[in-house]
């Protein structure tokens, strides 16, 4: 699969330019173990790259002409680099544009180039393309015009640019974790610091199956920015009460339950949530360290409820397929995974009994919500990584 997709970028580059891309690169999806919603509240997350990736074919132009080609969408974008950089109707251009737009800001030394890029990441299903098709990016431009950013520059470059011209008010958690992504190994990042360290990713003998629900309801970016302005006025209400709560990393579940009368029900539910998953993250690498595999699977289940009744980020049909995997012997945890509102539950399954699974699970989802499920199953892999 990665060496088609680097061959079908390659063609289409030269096909459309008529010569070889100078650099092709290679740029991963995510998967979040556990640790949701908590990256933008200084919180610990334990993301993974994943073998889906964006392939990105580029080389420098003789003027200041710029060309986005997106071969998947079968459509393009060009401009002069001299030219002011404004978000554009096109959607997907604004992650490119965005990023352009931070470099242009640090007066690094850019020119014109060309681009195409393509995809086997499953569009919508959470994994975060969109974090890989901002890093990839700034990879590209790293290496075409030798800028010297570090890969926590990339990361941060492509957090802002998704902040700036696209207007969601994500966490660093994605960027990183399709940079900083090793096979085989979760990362245990501290999102207020930014240290980090890796974990053997050993599930013992299960594997990771994501459940595409194929459904992704309209109020994703206005929900995600819902939730966090509430915890942020959440947080503010806390800190009133107790001075020293600087984040929620300092804010136990006790204080919070003396500061419920001041939150009111619908802050606390979502402070609380917020809490409880940053102590679940380090119960879970806990559990990684001597590879108790039950007692992670437990822990992403209670996630899930608490994304589901305290942070209300699920949907009906996710819920359905936790649900349906509650059922299962060979399944131990799962939960929803991404910002909500539909995308893919995680899974972890008996190895062996994959397709088994899928196949109960799949016909009780079609006879509930007559929606075909896409199962992937996922291998933690490196971050990004230049592939000529």
């Amino acid at each position: 699969m990665k060496k088609q997709l680097i061959r079908e970028t390659t063609a289409h580059f030269q096909k459309t330019f008529g010569s070889q891309p100078q650099h092709i690169f290679l740029s991963p999806g995510r998967i979040n173990i556990i640790g949701e919603h908590v990256d933008y509240n200084d919180g610990y997350v334990l993301p993974a790259a994943i073998n889906k990736y964006i392939c990105f074919a580029i080389s420098e132009t003789a003027d200041d002409s710029c060309t986005f080609i997106a071969k998947d969408l079968n459509d393009s974008y060009s401009f002069d680099w001299n030219e002011a950089l404004q978000p554009t109707y096109k959607m997907w251009a604004n992650y490119l544009l965005g990023v352009l737009s931070q470099l242009r800001d640090r007066k690094l030394p850019l020119r014109g180039f060309r681009l195409v890029f393509s995809s086997n990441i499953p569009m919508g299903a959470g994994l975060s393309s969109s974090a890989a098709l901002e890093c990839g990016f700034g990879f590209a431009l790293n290496a075409l015009f030798n800028l010297n950013l570090t890969k926590e520059e990339i990361a941060l470059i492509g957090q802002q640019s998704e902040h700036t011209f696209v207007g969601v008010k994500c966490g660093i958690m994605d960027q990183f974790a399709s940079v900083f992504g090793q096979k085989n190994k979760v990362i245990r990042l501290d999102c207020r610091t930014l240290e980090y360290e890796y974990h053997n990713a050993d599930f013992s003998n299960y594997s990771v199956l994501l459940l595409d629900s194929q459904v992704k309801h309209t109020h994703l970016t206005s929900g995600y920015n819902d939730r966090r302005n509430e915890v942020e006025q959440g947080l503010a209400i806390i800190r009133q009460r107790f001075p020293d709560v600087h984040s929620f990393r300092d804010c136990s579940e006790t204080q919070l339950l003396q500061a419920r009368p001041l939150l009111g029900e619908l802050l606390f539910k979502r402070c609380s949530f917020v809490v409880k998953e940053i102590k679940r993250v380090l119960q879970a690498v806990k559990a990684l360290e001597v590879s108790n595999v039950n007692e992670l699977g437990r822990l992403l289940y209670e996630t899930h409820e608490g994304l589901s009744q305290e942070y209300e980020v699920s949907c009906v049909e996710i819920d359905f397929l936790v649900n349906a995997a509650r059922a299962e012997k060979d399944i131990v945890g799962a939960r929803m995974m991404g910002g909500g509102f539909g995308g893919c539950s995680i899974n972890l399954v008996q190895k062996g009994n994959e397709q088994a699974v899928i196949s109960r699970i799949a016909e009780a989802y079609k006879k509930a919500f007559n929606i075909d499920l896409k199962p992937y199953k996922v291998k933690i892999a490196d971050g990004t990584s230049q592939y000529k």
